[in-house]
């Protein structure tokens, strides 16, 4: 029977992605866990663990208590907050990812999933349309852990035979959890303002394009690859995938269709260096090819869902 661990539950992705295996495999064969509480929705659905994914030997307990088969290892500092603590978010970012690879292999499981994300990619990388396979130069703390950890999957792979699996993840946006920490996070924050006080401070300029993708997308590409047969997995360091394009003024224009006095200004801050590193828009055409993944949601049901969905949690 399969039985899930999700590292890193109380996170954007962990909160969203955690609710969606317990629809799909049962509530108690997934069980939740993160050095911080998670939701009332998955704390109160099924088994919750804490861990510190820095203690592998909690780690190893917790694999042999609930007879885990595969992981889904989310925990990590993101791209802002990486800025702030580099060594700190380094050993986090890189010694998690060994301790999960290692229990992984050492105990034969069946697979892992790790997110990567576009800041593997860096100043000299194509911007447009950002192949596959490039030029991958990341300048910040965030972006060269994930490309070292991508080295590290695809080493682990074809030197034991683990079966990873990974998704460059673009900016997520979600309504169930909170910003964590990244250098898109404006797409999230402008929601919760536009309902709260019809006005939005944006840290990054007005016209700054980047890949954006709706939560449910990435939750239904995430377990879309780790229920893919393996032998149609033909990249093990990690798959490009893209939802959407766009940049603050397009964002801020669907909203005023819905709240029409609202307004947005901007003031970039030090994550406006980290945006101009990454791609403005992605190829994921291996991805459609090798295990037949498409997007659903567009700018225009993106912005109607969050409006809809932040509004009741802040109960406006």
């Amino acid at each position: 029977m399969k039985k899930v661990l999700v590292i890193g539950a109380s996170g954007q992705i962990g909160t969203d992605l955690t609710i969606e295996l317990r629809k799909r495999f049962g509530n108690d064969n997934v069980v939740a866990s993160d050095i911080k509480t998670p939701s009332d929705m998955v704390l109160n659905s099924g088994p919750f663990a804490n861990l510190n994914v820095l203690d592998k030997s909690a780690l190893e307990e917790i694999v042999d208590t609930y007879k885990i088969t595969e992981i889904y290892h989310l925990a990590a500092i993101l791209s802002g907050n990486a800025e702030k603590a580099p060594k700190r978010s380094w050993d986090i970012n890189m010694e998690g990812l060994f301790n999960v690879l290692d229990v992984v292999k050492d105990k034969n499981l069946d697979k892992i999933f790790w997110p990567s994300s576009i800041a593997v990619f860096g100043p000299s990388t194509p911007r447009v349309n950002t192949p596959q396979d490039t030029v991958m130069d990341p300048n910040t703390v965030y972006g060269i852990s994930k490309q070292a950890g991508e080295r590290w999957c695809e080493y682990y792979h074809e030197k034991y035979g683990v079966d990873v699996r990974s998704l460059r993840y673009p900016g997520l946006i979600s309504y169930s959890a909170e910003a964590g920490g990244g250098t898109t996070d404006y797409a999230v924050e402008i929601f919760y303002d536009a309902i709260e006080k019809k006005e939005y401070e944006c840290f990054l300029k007005d016209d700054t394009a980047l890949p954006m993708m709706f939560m449910e997308d990435a939750i239904n590409a995430t377990i879309g690859i780790m229920e893919t047969d393996k032998a149609a997995i033909k990249i093990r360091s990690s798959y490009n995938i893209a939802g959407i394009s766009f940049d603050p003024k397009m964002i801020a224009e669907e909203i005023t269709r819905h709240i029409p006095e609202f307004k947005i200004t901007y003031q970039p801050d030090f994550r406006q260096a980290i945006a101009d590193s990454w791609p403005q828009s992605i190829d994921e055409s291996r991805a459609h090819t090798d295990w037949k993944w498409e997007a659903k949601y567009d700018l225009k049901q993106l912005c109607e869902i969050m409006l809809q969905e932040v509004a009741k949690k802040l109960k406006k």
